[in-house]
């Protein structure tokens, strides 16, 4: 749901706990600094001394334990505020409130596995693609090709971004769900012989069923150019927005940035995100 719209909702919010900066020698999750910690770039953040991050539940594209985080874009944020010589503070939302809850000032970054899209660059900006969620196929067959679609009972996730091409290569074959929850219920059931979602979705629901990367097809345009993730960040902070830019880009030079998607489960194909683009 968080990669498919732009969330209107604002649910009640939990704050973490307040962390200490890089004065004095200290030791919290999100990264390790002392009294003679050089940050590598200077920008500002909300708390001085901490990396404020709205954050929900959302393997493999992050987990959290109060302020240590995980999972892909976990991973990057911890390293980050490392390097930068700042704590994490995680502020938990549900999934429709994360980007109200930066747009509101309130955190100074959100992350989650947010799709680049022109509605969120409209109100927060972007940092460049740092993976790509590829469209993948889920089924008991491992079915990977487009032309393996027709005439099978197949479902997918209202408005994800392949949903009008589908519809238009298997008219009333297509089923439509509103949440993931119920489409893995009936792929697993059986009601359903295949799922269409992103990696990521299927990778974290998939019990057992395949999940191929759909070979690029011009039948569905998402295969062709898949949805890139980014790190939403408050529209007047260019100085975060553009040390993310350049910490990502030396972990993709340096070999570690497809270390970190392949250790949570995406193939390291992710990270050849192309140039940026806008979905919507």
């Amino acid at each position: 749901m968080k990669l498919r719209v732009i969330a209107s909702a604002v649910a009640a919010l939990a704050l973490a706990s307040g962390l200490t900066g890089c004065g004095g020698n200290t030791e919290a999750a999100g990264s390790k600094t002392s009294a003679d910690c050089k940050p590598a770039a200077q920008f500002d953040t909300m708390k001085k001394g901490s990396l404020t991050v709205a954050v929900y539940e959302a393997p493999p594209y992050v987990t959290f334990k109060g302020n240590e985080l995980g999972g892909v874009d976990g991973d990057i944020l911890m390293g980050f505020a490392e390097k930068q010589c700042l704590t994490i503070n995680a502020v938990s939302a549900a999934a429709a409130a994360v980007i109200p809850t930066v747009q509101g000032g309130r955190a100074d970054v959100a992350t989650g596995g947010w799709w680049r899209s022109k509605a969120r660059a409209e109100i927060l900006s972007l940092t460049d693609p740092i993976y790509t969620d590829q469209m993948v196929l889920i089924s008991k067959d491992g079915l990977n090709k487009v032309s393996d679609l027709k005439g099978k009972k197949v479902g997918t996730v209202n408005g994800n971004v392949w949903v009008d091409d589908a519809k238009s290569y298997l008219g009333g074959d297509l089923q439509l769900y509103k949440a993931p929850v119920d489409l893995f219920q009936d792929l697993k059931s059986g009601r359903l012989d295949v799922g269409i979602d992103g990696f990521g979705e299927a990778h974290n629901n998939s019990n057992g069923l395949k999940v191929e990367v759909l070979d690029p097809d011009s039948a569905i345009k998402a295969s062709l150019e898949p949805p890139q993730t980014c790190f939403p960040v408050t529209k007047d902070n260019a100085g975060l927005l553009k040390a993310l830019n350049e910490y990502v880009d030396g972990l993709r030079k340096d070999g570690g940035l497809e270390k970190i998607v392949v250790k949570n489960g995406f193939p390291a194909s992710a990270i050849n995100t192309g140039d940026a683009r806008l979905i919507g």
